[in-house]
């Protein structure tokens, strides 16, 4: 953190309000900053959330209300912050989308693709793009602003599930979303990073359960248990806090061992 406590950083978490956001969301806002979550849900439906965040440490809590998918969504959402918060530094990419239903690729509907590029893939390429302008802008007008961008993407952007092969396209594209934002934003010390979370507890998970629970009892992760948002959100945190100064592009493994090849 900023050694400026009278004005602390502000962390913006796309999907922020439930699942690994919210860890994220609550490990920034225990890390003492102003906290931005963004969801598609009514405020009033949220309210709790933000209470529990600002529990957490937070010094403010706001709503964001949005769909990161659109044009429209993704300026409502840094249009707010802007006038309610007045600063941006670590802009979390959080939010994302399974399809509505899983099918083989041979299978695989045009709609479908398409919702999942919009959310996953074109919202976080753009809002990354408005953050980035904004924490230049910022940078300019005081050398001492420190940001950072980190990518919440998955195990899928390089492990197949041929049942939902719009998902791992999504989240291939993203992680070419990372690498070129960090050449892009080296220059600024701007540093951005990318986190595959592997099998999380959360609620896009929760119709799988007993397939993981089975699969992990047989060995699928080196470390026999779920991720759970806590794990990504220190791992946030720590980047967040430029723990890592010389570092910039990297990805960051929380999936329990379960991609390290094996015999």
């Amino acid at each position: 953190m900023s050694e400026n406590t009278s004005k602390p950083k502000v962390a913006l978490v796309t999907g922020g309000s439930r699942g690994i956001g919210l860890g994220c969301a609550k490990a920034l806002a225990a890390s003492g900053y102003a906290i931005a979550i963004n969801g598609m849900r009514d405020e009033s439906s949220v309210t709790p959330v933000m209470e529990e965040i600002k529990a957490a440490g937070a010094p403010a809590v706001i709503y964001c209300q949005g769909n990161v998918g659109t044009t429209e969504g993704r300026e409502a959402i840094i249009s707010k912050i802007r006038s309610e918060l007045g600063a941006l530094n670590v802009l979390v990419n959080n939010a994302g989308v399974a399809p509505s239903e899983r099918k083989d690729v041979l299978e695989t509907t045009q709609e479908s693709f398409k919702r999942l590029m919009d959310i996953n893939l074109e919202g976080p390429y753009f809002l990354t793009q408005a953050a980035a302008n904004w924490m230049i802008e910022q940078k300019e007008a005081d050398s001492g602003f420190e940001g950072s961008i980190i990518n919440v993407n998955s195990i899928s952007a390089t492990v197949v599930s041929t049942n939902r092969g719009e998902y791992c396209v999504s989240k291939a594209g993203l992680a070419m979303v990372t690498q070129l934002f960090a050449a892009r934003l080296g220059e600024y010390h701007i540093p951005v990073f990318e986190l595959r979370p592997g099998v999380t507890k959360t609620d896009m998970t929760s119709g799988v359960t007993d397939k993981y629970d089975k699969l992990i009892a047989d060995g699928l992760c080196v470390t026999p248990r779920w991720g759970f948002p806590e794990d990504i959100g220190r791992i946030t945190v720590s980047l967040a806090d430029g723990n890592f100064p010389y570092s910039t592009g990297q990805v960051i493994m929380i999936d329990g061992g379960l991609t390290i090849p094996r015999l």
